[in-house]
């Protein structure tokens, strides 16, 4: 049985999302939280919580400053986001704050209980449709762009293609069905990615390949090959 807390200050959508998991994860309990302080309350009191969910606008925390507090009283807690703000740069500042994965309010029912699945697995979820998104202008230095461009240059073309597939929020399973190969092919690939990238890991990997076309980067190299 797994347990789950969300915590967000309107009744009405905790009603849902209780609603949501007592009918697509039955065996589950939920907690709930109307404040900051309160999650933090139940987090502390209940040692078998397994996932919060985090909205960004409760009343005693802004923005982040919510998953900052968790993130630095329960350190191995998974924190997931539920929120309406879908600016990219806020679901990927989540996930380089410790964030599991970031949910959007307006995610169907049944994507929702994918999400959540996949988080209660221990794997990270980021949204597809956000994910597709064109970067944000560049906010680094030039000289980072570059430094990553020339990092990402020496990916081969399979591996490109899997890291386009992780900065869609796609899961190895999803990625070994697309790409017709093994999933624990596609394993290999991540951890040759996140070796030529110098980074500890896949969110660390999407924040690198951010401010770089990897679409364009990869049809460029298939015209020069022709």
């Amino acid at each position: 049985m797994h347990t789950l807390m969300v915590a967000d200050d309107h009744p009405l959508f905790r009603e849902a999302i209780a609603t949501v998991i007592e009918a697509g994860l039955p065996d589950s309990r939920l907690l709930e939280a109307e404040s900051l302080a309160e999650a933090l309350g139940h987090a502390a009191d209940c040692e078998a919580l397994d996932l919060v969910l985090l909205d960004l606008g409760l009343p005693d925390a802004s923005g982040l400053e919510g998953l900052r507090a968790l993130r630095e009283a329960h350190p191995a807690l998974p924190v997931a986001i539920l929120s309406a703000d879908q600016e990219r740069r806020t679901i990927l500042e989540a996930i380089d704050l410790g964030a599991v994965g970031y949910i959007p309010k307006s995610t169907p029912r049944r994507d929702l209980l994918t999400a959540l699945a996949r988080l209660l697995e221990g794997q990270l979820y980021l949204p597809p449709d956000i994910m597709r998104r064109p970067p944000a202008p560049a906010h680094r230095p030039p000289s980072a762009d570059e430094a990553d461009r020339e990092r990402l240059s020496e990916l081969t073309d399979k591996q490109l293609e899997v890291l386009i597939r992780l900065t869609r929020g796609a899961s190895n399973k999803v990625i070994a069905r697309e790409l017709g190969i093994a999933e624990t092919t596609v394993k290999t690939h991540v951890s040759a990615i996140l070796h030529k990238l110098g980074v500890p890991g896949r969110v660390q990997a999407i924040l690198a390949a951010g401010a770089v076309d990897l679409d364009a980067l990869l049809a460029d190299r298939h015209a020069a090959s022709r």
